[in-house]
């Protein structure tokens, strides 16, 4: 049975650190166990930082046409420990150039978690995910539910909820902008 979901839409942070239902399509699942997120963009473009040249190389090892492909909103899949290993800001720069908004894994490894938070990108631990959805399926990550659903084959899991500090990291679009809100700097 499918459910009734809205079109893709962005991540867009609420005004009072509460998260608006995230929508999207699932544009790559990675289901392999300690997958390390370099691949993404190839170790041997590590060292990139302009953000269309890093979104021209992600994904092209896994499928050539993804850049083609995805679209504002669509989200990432991961199995266990996803982003396991030494973690570079490149591959998910290149991820959210080409409009990913959100990776969503069975589990992540601490410090990649950690890192694309402190960056505002949603990461959502949503055990079992990898056995729910399939590439291009519609989902709907509702935040106060702190449910995922997949809205073309029908079904759901929980997620881990958000702390509030995680909150308004995703809101504020990262740490930086969060501690400034805090301090009152400008």
């Amino acid at each position: 049975r499918r459910q009734d979901c809205r079109s893709p839409a962005l991540f867009r942070g609420g005004g009072k650190m509460s998260l608006d239902v995230l929508y999207g399509r699932v544009a790559y699942i990675f289901t392999e166990a300690n997958f390390d997120v370099d691949q993404i963009i190839g170790v041997e473009n590590i060292r990139l930082t302009d953000p269309d040249a890093l979104a021209a190389c992600a994904m092209r090892h896994f499928d050539p046409d993804f850049a083609d492909l995805v679209q504002p909103g669509d989200i990432i899949v991961g199995g266990e420990n996803f982003g396991y290993g030494h973690p570079h800001f490149a591959p998910m720069i290149g991820l959210r150039r080409l409009g990913i908004s959100a990776v969503a894994a069975n589990s992540f490894a601490t410090g990649y978690w950690r890192e694309e938070i402190a960056e505002g990108f949603p990461q959502i631990a949503c055990p079992g995910i990898t056995g729910l959805v399939a590439r291009w399926d519609s989902v709907e990550i509702d935040w106060d539910s702190a449910e995922l659903r997949n809205c073309t084959a029908g079904g759901a899991l929980p997620i881990t909820p958000y702390s509030e500090a995680e909150i308004g990291m995703l809101c504020a679009g990262g740490l930086i902008p969060y501690l400034r809100q805090r301090l009152g700097v400008t």
